[in-house]
């Protein structure tokens, strides 16, 4: 008896469910990154706390890009996060997230209000440890 072949969109639905793997695997880690942000500013102050934060900032927004683009290699998602960080951390130098942050929580939270040059080197240190963990994961995927 002869096997019946697979149907042709099989590999579609393959791929599909890899993004959507992928997409959950995002979710979690962004859930992940969001509590320990948390656990930082409740268990910790000062310069550790500030830069942690900084960095898991970062690593935040790889989860968001790697959520939103399942396909990305690790550095461009990386590459794509810390660009969007360092964008956010210079237009602190225009004052607008200030003037924004004076009237909302979120907007504090999403674009802070001074712009702080050590913080560059954080969220550099926030992609590539998000890029390593992307890259081992997919490796071993």
């Amino acid at each position: 008896m002869e096997k019946p072949t697979e149907p042709a969109s099989i590999p579609d639905a393959d791929r599909d469910s890899r993004r959507f793997m992928a997409r959950g695997v995002a979710a979690v880690a962004a859930l992940g990154t969001v509590a320990a942000g948390l656990a930082v500013r409740a268990g910790a102050d000062g310069a550790f706390a500030k830069y942690a934060g900084s960095a898991l900032y970062t690593v935040l927004l790889c989860t968001l890009v790697a959520f939103c683009a399942p396909r990305a290699r690790p550095l461009v998602v990386a590459a794509t996060a810390l660009g969007l960080s360092w964008a956010v951390e210079f237009a602190q130098l225009t004052g607008v997230p200030a003037e924004l942050s004076a009237h909302s929580t979120a907007a504090r939270l999403i674009l802070g209000s001074t712009f702080n040059a050590p913080d560059l080197f954080w969220y550099a240190v926030g992609a590539v440890a998000a890029w390593s963990v992307h890259a081992g994961a997919r490796r071993r995927a």
